[in-house]
């Protein structure tokens, strides 16, 4: 069993984004929709990052736009 525990500021900042890329709304609900299912879905390519970011995975939104996130698999 997952849980997805999303912080206020997440949801601020989603919420700014898509007024700017209203396009990539639905993309980005199906990314959670399966992220809430299986956090190691393979057509997630969540990875890892490196540097100041290391202790935090990203999903692939476009080429241009990530979802950073915490995973603690319990």
């Amino acid at each position: 069993m997952f849980t997805l525990i999303v912080p206020d500021q997440f949801l601020k900042t989603t919420n700014k984004f898509f007024k700017h890329h209203p396009d990539l709304k639905s993309q980005f609900e199906k990314i959670i929709e399966i992220l809430v299912e299986d956090p190691l879905h393979p057509s997630l390519q969540i990875h890892s990052l490196k540097g100041k970011l290391k202790d935090l995975f990203a999903i692939r939104l476009t080429y241009k736009y990530r979802i950073t996130l915490i995973l603690q698999i319990e």
